[in-house]
């Protein structure tokens, strides 16, 4: 049916809220904070939509989501159908409609946005892939006709997923090589149960899976296997590197080696996949940050991923250090929204310069010293400058330190002609994502430097199109 409100009437409906756990339960457990919408409020929010002769939400999307006609299904109450228009170009609906920030996105370029607030697209996303879930009906879409090609991927994080689904659909054989024991990458290492259960992560993954493609875990290639053994005796015609930009910064202060300071990646990584959120059942890999003083250095979605679970592991006191203010935050609006919500103390405009430790080497404090925006640096956001005689000490039993991460140099350390840029991020054309080898491509993190989970799945998706017209076609 078509919508029978007037576009008048449809703007004059507020935009649905999400339902959430309470902050003061939340505070202290590791289930989802957003509980998803109901049916009456989902077609609600969809009935807000103008159906857009021509919907910018379309191109805001990374992957090209069809939004406009899959909230037509939704209005429709036909919400299966609604999943699989999604799942054309979205192999993993039920995590974007968690985790992309929509809000720069399809929902940022919504003509409703600044007026009237934009159509709840991510709402709508995960309200679907969770019907379809629930229904245990996934619309898979067909694969073509075999080709007899065969394609190797590194990586099963957003990128590597995102161009097996296309690949395999194109009729290609696809392996995902994954290094660690359990598969999607920073899905399942890097953003905690709270926001992105690992159960909906397996099986969005397990949906691939049907739909043809091959996973190995424990393989790390780079050491297991070489790219150049994939492509001679391992019998690939092509190699997709897709592995992120795992390696993390640090801060270069003096202290940074004392026990009970992490990066953020050691940190996330035992609390998710090593399960120190589940302790004493799982035994705890993680300091105890039961009664103690915890900071997280950073103001990015990793920073806030941290600082809510060092929260819910207990932590007396949760800091967020960030040496610019809030309006310079890259975090989410809702992440720092729900954070502030549960009790996480933002100390803004502060810099650490020394971690303090004590006689055995077990950090006992941050000196730090306070900061003033400057002008505008190379990313548009003035620059923090200390102010002379503002240091302080804060007691501190643990730090993580969330300020960004570089490029994994494993697989370009043992591809000699593989060529690199600064940072050691593999060089591609930026049109088709083809590397320096023949047959290589690479896609995501690996390329850009760390970014968005919804543009890793676009550069996969890019790169799968180039890899399959390089099959196809044997043109380099």
């Amino acid at each position: 049916m078509n919508n029978p409100l007037s576009p008048k009437d449809r703007v004059k409906i507020p935009r649905q809220k999400m339902p959430e756990q309470e902050p003061a339960e939340r505070a202290h457990n590791f289930e989802e904070v957003n509980l998803g919408l109901e049916i009456e409020a989902a077609k609600r929010e969809a009935s807000r939509c103008l159906a857009c002769a021509n919907p910018k939400c379309v191109s805001g999307c990374p992957v090209g989501v069809k939004v406009k006609d899959f909230i037509a299904l939704v209005l429709n109450g036909d919400y299966l159908a609604a999943a699989a228009k999604i799942r054309e170009d979205d192999v993993l609906p039920a995590i974007t409609g968690r985790v992309c920030p929509q809000e720069d996105q399809c929902e940022g370029t919504c003509i409703m946005a600044k007026k009237f607030g934009a159509v709840g697209i991510g709402y709508l996303e995960r309200f679907v892939a969770d019907y379809e879930r629930r229904a245990g009906k996934i619309g898979l879409p067909p694969n073509a006709p075999l080709t007899g090609k065969k394609v190797a991927i590194v990586g099963s994080g957003p990128a590597g997923l995102s161009a097996a689904g296309d690949l395999v659909l194109r009729g290609h054989e696809v392996t995902v090589f994954e290094a660690l024991h359990e598969l999607g990458g920073v899905l399942v290492y890097g953003i905690p149960e709270f926001r992105l259960p690992k159960e909906i992560v397996r099986q969005e993954i397990d949906n691939i899976r049907r739909m043809g493609v091959r996973f190995e875990t424990d393989v790390v290639v780079g050491k297991t296997v070489t790219v150049d053994e994939l492509l001679g005796e391992e019998g690939y015609h092509a190699v997709l590197v897709a592995t992120g930009a795992g390696l993390p910064q640090f801060l270069g202060v003096p202290g940074e080696n004392l026990c009970g300071v992490y990066s953020a990646n050691e940190f996330l990584t035992r609390v998710n996949l090593m399960k120190a959120y589940r302790f004493p059942e799982y035994d705890e890999p993680i300091y105890d940050c039961r009664d103690r003083n915890v900071a997280v250095i950073g103001g990015g979605n990793t920073a806030m991923d941290a600082v809510r679970s060092a929260l819910r592991l207990g932590a007396k006191n949760a800091y967020i250090i960030y040496r610019r203010s809030e309006a310079e935050m890259p975090a989410r609006v809702e992440e720092v929204k729900h954070a502030k919500e549960e009790g996480i103390q933002f100390m803004l405009l502060t810099n650490p310069i020394e971690f303090i430790g004590d006689d055995k080497g077990w950090l006992k404090a941050a000196r730090c010293i306070k900061m003033e925006l400057g002008a505008p640096d190379d990313s548009g956001r003035r620059r923090p400058v200390p102010i002379k005689g503002s240091e302080f000490e804060l007691p501190l039993d643990v730090v993580v330190i969330a300020v960004g991460t570089t490029s994994n140099p494993l697989v370009q350390s043992t591809t000699p002609d593989l060529k690199t840029r600064k940072g050691g991020y593999i060089e591609t054309d930026p049109e088709t994502l083809k590397t320096s080898k023949r047959g290589v491509f690479a896609a995501g993190d690996i390329v850009t430097g760390a970014a968005t989970v919804i543009l890793a799945m676009g550069a996969g998706r890019k790169a799968a199109k180039a890899v399959d017209e390089y099959l196809r076609t044997g043109v380099w």
